[in-house]
């Protein structure tokens, strides 16, 4: 709906119904904190709330919904109050009067429920995900919290007097994500304020017997300030404002605890509570007592009037076509790429880690926007592995040290991205980025997925690999999991690779959330071409040309070898031993694993009479066994087969180490057989 709509537009030609309520100037729903006032727009959302569950009950939706019936005064409290213009709201799956008093879009929600062209996001997000400015909510407990840290941080760095707020229920207390968040917002001194509605039942267990100790020592633990306020108090209102205006002032995190009642069911229909519990619940209403408090005849009117008003935004609503325009259709790779060549990092002669170091600097040196977040990155250790050596001194207050908090730092990150700067996340062990994969999952490869205008310019960097005798969660190379998630960029490469010039094209023209392997045996190793060349990207293939496929050897191979990252070593012994019995030996070295390159492997390997995919991860689901899916549709007819790790937890002793991890001999054994099958 626009920001500066009159009403809601009618399908039958009459003129628009009025709305019951001002806005400013981005269409933010101006609200005094007057009975009439507060009693008029929390009618409007328990009208328009008890309208989808009409409709759910007539077939009209589909899904699942959380109503607020019942919390309309704690929805509104906070988002209310919110009245700078870089103020954030990042909601949950119950959101519907967060979202009304944040936009004031009634008819595009229930449109959006219903699955409506005219729906708030398309018929993309439904309920439980909303997107509108500065608002954004997610279906996943305390999955906002992390993305709240770094939006607040964002906001810190900017000098900006906005604060975010970020709303869970109480149910969410047992997430692990929301202490680290608040712990970060703690330590950067963030202007975040996390709301509690405490409602006291999570679906249907009273959080009563699911928390341990107190709400308040939660926040007093991590220095947050803490503020508690009833619903259901004569100056509820004021006192939020209050709380708001304090979390304003001191550019502090804080934690408000709403205490309210759910007068309607978790979702739909699953409400087990007795009569006698929801009796007390009704009597107790915030809103019928504001009504109480009117004259019946003016109550009565408010009433009429908001009913009247959602009756004519569901039929709006439902006047709309089927929604049928999805942003993103085949991938979420859509954006337009910047028209400036590729960057060419003037690196010198040196190994990958000076290479990526180099990188790292002139990103730093070029773009304001660049931060980078990890442990244990300042001076003098410089990373696990020294890849940011001496840059936390050289560039103060944009190399930020992190707690032991994946989850929350890779969370953070996305806020960060969606607040326009360049993240780049260092990750110690790539055995570890499973921690933060919720938030790759669900929220970093999903907004620009589902909204336009929420690019994530997210880069995680991390050494993956093993032969070194770290050990089952110290040695892996995780991409088989990770190439199967649909958005996210995977790119492995290779001491033949300028693995710095590679980084910093990702960071400067790659819109989307990006994980850069580095496998830790490479970072002594000298950066040399070798004599590969790159073979052209194709078109067709989404960033490709970002991420040169290199290769070299014969043109007319009687065998084609693929390896990428710390395979490339093991592929090139394995192919000189080949040429030494005088076969012809082709090499191709991939460096973008995901999206796959489909187009451009095909164009090249799909020809070849022998293909061999070598990589250090388990095979199962991952590089080799798309590329083998691949070539298999586009109608290969030669011999293709995969060497990888055995699906087996990876050893600390270096000679069981060799019994689980590829080595040339299994190379060598694998290509013999594709021979011999013949």
């Amino acid at each position: 709906m626009p920001n500066n709509c009159d009403g809601i537009a009618m399908p039958n030609g009459n003129a628009p119904t009025p709305e019951l309520f001002a806005r400013d100037a981005d269409g933010k729903p101006q609200l005094a904190t007057t009975d009439l006032d507060t009693f008029r727009y929390g009618t409007l959302i328990r009208e328009a709330e008890e309208a989808l569950l009409r409709l759910f009950g007539e077939g009209q939706l589909s899904g699942t919904t959380h109503t607020c019936i019942g919390q309309e005064f704690c929805q509104m409290g906070v988002v209310r109050a919110l009245n700078h213009p870089d103020d954030i709201v990042l909601s949950n799956h119950r959101n519907h009067g967060h979202f009304l008093t944040y936009s004031g879009n009634f008819p595009g929600l229930i449109a959006e429920i219903m699955g409506r062209e005219a729906g708030a996001c398309g018929g993309i997000g439904g309920s439980q995900h909303l997107a509108y400015r500065g608002f954004h909510s997610n279906g996943v407990q305390g999955g906002m919290t992390a993305i709240g840290a770094g939006r607040a941080l964002a906001l810190r760095r900017r000098g900006s007097a906005g604060i975010v707020a970020v709303i869970i229920g109480d149910g969410t207390l047992g997430q692990g994500l929301l202490y680290e968040s608040m712990n970060l917002a703690s330590v950067w001194d963030a202007p975040l304020l996390v709301v509690v509605e405490n409602n006291g039942i999570a679906q249907t267990t009273p959080t009563s017997w699911t928390i341990g100790g107190t709400i308040e020592g939660r926040a007093r633990a991590f220095g947050l300030n803490f503020h508690r306020v009833d619903d259901a108090s004569l100056t509820f209102f004021q006192d939020v404002d209050q709380v708001v205006q304090s979390v304003r002032n001191s550019a502090r995190p804080a934690m408000l605890v709403i205490d309210t009642m759910r007068l309607g069911p978790h979702s739909k229909g699953d409400d087990l509570r007795d009569a006698t519990e929801l009796d007390a619940i009704r009597a107790r209403d915030p809103l019928s007592r504001a009504g109480d408090r009117l004259p019946p005849t003016v109550a009565a009117e408010i009433r009429s009037q908001a009913r009247s008003f959602i009756d004519d935004a569901c039929r709006a609503a439902a006047a709309s076509p089927p929604a049928s325009h999805l942003h993103a259709q085949t991938s979420i790779f859509v954006a337009h790429e910047p028209p400036a060549p590729l960057t060419r990092v003037p690196t010198p002669p040196g190994n990958v880690r000076n290479s990526i170091n180099t990188a790292l600097r002139y990103l730093l040196e070029t773009h304001g926007d660049v931060l980078l977040l990890g442990e244990d990155m300042h001076e003098p250790y410089g990373g696990a592995f020294k890849v940011t050596a001496k840059l936390s001194s050289a560039f103060p207050g944009r190399v930020i040290s992190t707690p032991i908090s994946e989850a929350g730092v890779v969370g953070a990150a996305i806020g960060l991205a969606l607040a326009g700067y360049r993240p780049i996340v260092e990750i110690m062990f790539a055995d570890f980025i499973t921690l933060g994969f919720d938030q790759i999952v669900n929220h970093a490869v999903k907004f620009p997925g589902m909204f336009e205008d929420s690019p994530v310019p997210l880069v995680i960097r991390t050494p993956a690999g093993g032969r070194r005798g770290y050990g089952p969660t110290h040695s892996q190379s995780p991409e088989n999991l990770l190439c199967g998630v649909p958005g996210l960029t995977v790119v492995f490469p290779s001491q033949r690779h300028q693995a710095g010039e590679i980084l910093a094209n990702v960071v400067e023209r790659w819109l989307y959330p990006t994980i850069f392997l580095e496998h830790k045996l490479l970072y002594g190793t000298t950066v040399d071409s070798a004599g590969y060349e790159e073979f052209p990207a194709s078109p067709l293939d989404s960033g490709a040309k970002h991420f040169p496929l290199l290769r070299r050897g014969s043109l007319e191979p009687d065998v084609t070898i693929v390896a990428y990252g710390g395979m490339v070593e093991i592929a090139e012994a394995v192919a000189a031993q080949l040429e030494a019995e005088e076969l012809e030996v082709e090499l191709v070295l991939p460096a973008l694993l995901a999206p796959l390159p489909g187009h451009t492997l095909t164009s090249l390997l799909l020809s070849r009479a022998r293909v061999v995919a070598i990589e250090e991860t388990h095979s199962e689901c991952g590089f080799a066994a798309e590329l083998g899916s691949v070539l298999l549709e586009a109608g290969f007819a030669g011999r293709y087969a995969r060497v990888g790790t055995a699906p087996v937890p990876i050893p600390a002793a270096r000679s069981l180490e060799a019994l689980v991890m590829p080595d040339a001999k299994r190379v060598m054994d694998e290509i013999l057989r594709l021979f011999g099958s013949e």
